[in-house]
């Protein structure tokens, strides 16, 4: 006879066998992916192609658009493929400048490995342009590159000023037609001379002095010209910053210290010689003694003598703006000279030139 106790243990093994194999302890592989449903590409700038997402923006091989790839050396941005360079082991952007020097960049089409020199006369930094491949203060005008300060070949009174602009001329005040300091003969001068004379520089001046030896029936000469100094039919104004150390009395028609307006090589002629400028210690005046006026030449100072001529062939002789001098008929050869144009005895100077300019109008 079976007890109630002996068939409730039988049933609660029975129960603990059944639950034990309800537990799956073998992990079962997961389900496929269903392939009625789409993968889905909602970014901006992606697209599927083939069975994935890809960035049309960026990627070279769906660049734009599935499966447009970029050429060899190219490169996808923005959808679009641009050429590369690769220089010193970096990938650079067709057209992209080098930092190192703002006149080369990147130019697939001529080199994808070295950088480019940018055309001569390319803007580069303010006030600059590319010149040989640098990046220099110089003026890019009419498609030729002019160095800052060099003149308008059809028009001196303009000059390349490239703090001004780059691509036009500029206006100037004056030309110069003799800097202090600075060779004379680089500059277009020539000298008459005879001894003794001597002829020295400063920092910012030209010196021409001469003199006479103990006896001499002839004196020292030294007379510097400048040929094409101006157009001879056109009004003019030139100035001559000069300081006269010393200087001896003139004689009529010569002087130890003079400016001429005109000048006939090799010495003057007599018209020349006529309205020359002479300059006497304590006067100034016509050289043929028409007209004079008194004036502390030698006073140890600098002073702007200017002689203008007007288109009546008036001439007027300024010695720091103010007029002292007038002469009607003035002739004029556009050579133009400075200093002792005599080799008379004991008519000797000695002066010390700082500029000599021609106005512009």
């Amino acid at each position: 006879m079976i007890s109630i106790r002996s068939v409730t243990l039988s049933c609660i093994v029975v129960l603990g066998f059944v639950a034990a194999c309800g537990e799956d302890s073998t992990p079962r592989p997961a389900d496929p992916p269903d392939a009625s449903v789409p993968v889905m590409c909602n970014s901006v700038g992606v697209a599927l192609c083939g069975d994935s997402c890809v960035s049309t923006e960026s990627n070279p091989d769906h660049c734009g658009g599935c499966d447009n790839a970029c050429a060899t050396g190219e490169a996808c941005e923005g959808g679009v493929c641009v050429a590369l360079c690769q220089i010193d082991g970096k990938q650079v952007a067709a057209g992209a400048v080098n930092a190192a020097n703002s006149c080369e960049q990147c130019t697939p089409t001529t080199s994808a490995t070295t950088w480019t020199q940018r055309a001569d006369g390319t803007s580069c930094n303010p006030g600059q342009v590319c010149s040989a491949g640098m990046c220099s203060p110089k003026c890019f005008i009419d498609s030729v590159v002019y160095a800052a300060g060099a003149p308008n070949p059809a028009n001196a009174c303009e000059t390349c000023v490239p703090t001004t602009s780059t691509t036009t001329w500029t206006a100037r005040a004056s030309v110069p037609l003799l800097v202090g300091g600075d060779d004379i003969t680089a500059q277009g001068w020539t000298t008459v001379v005879q001894a003794p004379n001597s002829l020295t520089y400063g920092a910012d001046y030209v010196r021409l002095a001469t003199s006479t030896n103990s006896g001499g029936r002839t004196s020292g000469q030294l007379l510097i010209t400048r040929a094409n100094a101006f157009d001879e039919t056109k009004p003019f104004k030139l100035q001559v910053t000069m300081r006269v150390e010393s200087v001896n009395t003139h004689n009529s028609l010569d002087s130890g210290a003079a400016i001429l307006g005109s000048f006939t090589s090799p010495f003057g002629n007599s018209t020349d010689r006529s309205q020359m400028i002479y300059l006497d210690s304590a006067a100034i005046g016509w050289a043929d003694d028409t007209q004079s006026a008194a004036f502390p030449v030698t006073d140890g100072a600098y002073h702007v003598y200017e002689l203008a001529v007007d288109a009546a062939k008036v001439a007027t002789v300024s010695i720091d703006g103010v007029a002292k001098l007038t002469r009607n008929n003035f002739s004029v050869t556009g050579t133009i000279a400075i200093g002792d144009q005599t080799n008379d005895p004991n008519v000797d100077g000695a002066v010390q030139i700082k500029s000599v300019e021609r106005l512009c109008p």
